[in-house]
């Protein structure tokens, strides 16, 4: 027991750390957690998951699976869907045949498998799945439309692969028993209509339910998870490996609801799912068999190359012909393609099914899963930044700061910014109050922040930062404690007094942002200071004037307000924090009118030689 208890903990370390590291890198997060099962499973030994978890392995997994898909069909919004014209809808409905049937002639004619074999294992290979592309688009700044079509495919087609694999298997186990492929299809479709109905009625029974208060909030969250492992089961029961469609078909549904109360569970199942991927991952890689991989042949290299540069690009870039995508896009979406878990676990099932009806091919499935799994990590997570960023795909660069509120202290930092050359835009619900900003070049956004629309109609990801400084402390507060989870609760800052634990009046830390400045001004002292003639002043450190020397030349009372460091990153001098300012970086203070310097220059100079 306590063994086992060392290894489920020594997975999430080595999950959970290998994301950090990817973090802090800038690697492909896949292949680190790959490479950290490979050395602490077949090099090492200290994880044998066949040993840890014995016959509960496979449902483990298969459950953590149905997890990912479902929190992956909770962001799967149809208005996200519209963004991408027909590119989804072509993926899966000429996509997946073409991909399938140029699969089976690459595993037929390359991989030398036998035909019964070649069609069950290219019907696995049309997946995705959300465990590699997730991680790979987080990682990644791929432009939202090409990231879109990506997560969609990966989500939407990952119980596709499950169910042609059924197909085919159901066929060649019926076929001596006169069974017709007809039939078989008429059946597996029946199925799959049954577990889309089945998952509706889930979606349908938890927006009911959620609203009108019959479950209590701290319940919800586990109620849906019950919800969704209970409903893949019994579509499992009903026929196995149609609780991926199902499940995938709750979490869309859900998606396009509107319920405010997945609002507040959504941060919860994200981070499940990033515990899941990490652990599933190690798992994976941990499982890898060194005796399999040695029957590895130099055919399956070939094999392998025909999968990612002729079956992949051909079946996408077949299904898109005609279509609006552009050609760059439709080259990225045709490189990256990268087969994960689903893939591998799939595969290993079908291997023993295989073999007890007498194909004796069906052994190789596993080497071959394995590698392809592997090659499409390694060659994907490692070259789509480069891809995306030759074929000019890219999104903005994660480097701008979102300023809410237009008021004459904003349109100031906002101008001195731009100087800065900053990228900033300018926030507002008042096309008036943006005048100013947008006489000024100053590029700006009128709309509710708040609203969903935003979401459409303004890139987000540009942003590496929030500042809220509208005249009312309330609002700000509720724009940082909304856009917390997604840029980091140490990204966003409002104007605002800093809270004070003791003080019952003030809004406590946890539902606001950094108050802004190390004083931690309040609205109304920033206004007035504003109508005093307080302006912004920008200081270069340098070697030779150094920070010391800078705060000595700045007028008493002066608040720096940011750093910009010269790589280009945004540092906030706040009420929490106080960044320490290097050689090459720029200083942005704000200064009152007419104030003499602290010291004078020739003091300053003086006290630093005597110092030495």
């Amino acid at each position: 027991m306590e063994q086992q208890a060392i290894v489920i903990a020594l997975i999430g370390a080595l999950g959970i750390g290998a994301q950090w590291i990817a973090w802090r890198t800038g690697w492909p997060a896949i292949a680190l957690m790959l490479l950290a099962g490979i050395i602490a499973g077949p090099v090492t030994g200290l994880i044998v998951p066949s040993h840890t978890f014995g016959e509960l392995l496979e449902p483990v997994i298969s459950i953590a699976v149905a997890l990912i898909l479902f929190e992956g069909g909770l962001s799967l919004n149809f208005r996200e869907l519209r963004n991408t014209g027909t590119a989804v809808q072509r993926l899966l409905v000429l996509g997946v045949p073409i991909g399938w049937g140029l699969g089976a002639l690459a595993c037929y004619y390359v991989a030398g498998l036998v035909w019964p074999v070649a069609i069950l294992f290219a019907g696995i290979l049309v997946v995705t799945g959300p465990t590699v592309v997730l991680p790979l688009l987080r990682q990644s700044n791929v432009a939202s439309r090409p990231a879109a079509i990506l997560k969609w495919e990966a989500i939407v087609n990952d119980p596709m692969g499950a169910l042609l694999g059924v197909v085919t298997y159901e066929y060649l186990r019926r076929a001596d028993a006169g069974g017709t492929l007809l039939s078989v299809v008429i059946s597996l479709i029946g199925a799959a209509i049954l577990a889309c109905v089945i998952g509706y009625a889930a979606a349908r029974a938890v927006g009911w339910a959620f609203p009108r208060g019959h479950v209590p909030e701290y319940l919800k969250a586990p109620v849906l998870l019950v919800t969704v492992i209970g409903v893949f089961v019994l579509s499992n029961l009903i026929q196995q490996e149609t609780g991926l469609l199902t499940v995938t078909v709750m979490g869309v549904a859900l998606a396009n609801m509107r319920l405010t109360s997945l609002r507040d569970i959504r941060p919860f199942k994200e981070n499940v799912t990033v515990l899941l991927i990490s652990g599933v991952f190690v798992l994976l890689s941990a499982s890898l068999n060194f005796d399999v991989l040695r029957q590895f042949e130099w055919r399956f290299l070939a094999f392998l190359l025909s999968l990612l540069f002729i079956v992949r690009p051909a079946a996408v870039l077949l299904s898109l012909a005609f279509s609006k995508i552009p050609w760059n896009e439709r080259l990225l979406v045709a490189w990256i393609a990268p087969r994960g878990i689903v893939a591998v676990a799939i595969s290993g099932l079908f291997a023993l099914r295989l073999a007890n009806i007498g194909y004796g091919d069906g052994t190789i499935l596993i080497t071959l899963s394995f590698s392809v799994v592997v090659a499409t990590i390694l060659f994907h997570g490692f070259s789509i930044k480069t891809v995306a960023r030759l074929l000019k795909v890219t999104g903005a660069p994660r480097r701008g700061l979102l300023v809410v509120g237009a008021t004459p202290w904003s349109y100031s930092l906002a101008e001195q910014l731009t100087q800065m050359e900053v990228p900033v835009t300018l926030c507002d619900t008042s096309w008036q109050r943006l005048a100013s900003a947008r006489q000024a070049g100053i590029p700006t956004y009128h709309g509710e922040i708040l609203s969903e629309a935003t979401h459409e109609r303004l890139d987000l990801g540009q942003f590496l930062a929030l500042a809220a400084v509208s005249n009312n402390e309330a609002y700000n507060a509720l724009i940082c404690n909304e856009f917390a989870p997604e840029m980091g609760r140490d990204n966003v800052y409002q104007l605002g007094d800093a809270s004070d634990e003791e003080d019952h009046r003030a809004l406590p830390e946890s539902l606001r942002g950094r108050a802004l400045f190390a004083a931690g001004h309040g609205v109304e002292d920033i206004f007035r200071r504003e109508r005093e003639g307080w302006s912004f002043r920008k200081t270069r450190i340098s070697e030779q004037f150094d920070f010391e020397t800078a705060q000595a030349d700045l007028p008493d009372g002066t608040d720096m307000l940011l750093l910009l460091r010269k790589n280009g990153t945004l540092r906030f001098f706040t009420h929490a924090s106080r960044p320490t300012p290097q050689a090459g970086d720029t200083i942005l203070s704000y200064v009152p009118p007419g104030g003499k310097p602290r010291r004078t220059k020739q003091e300053s100079k003086t006290e630093k030689e005597a110092a030495q």
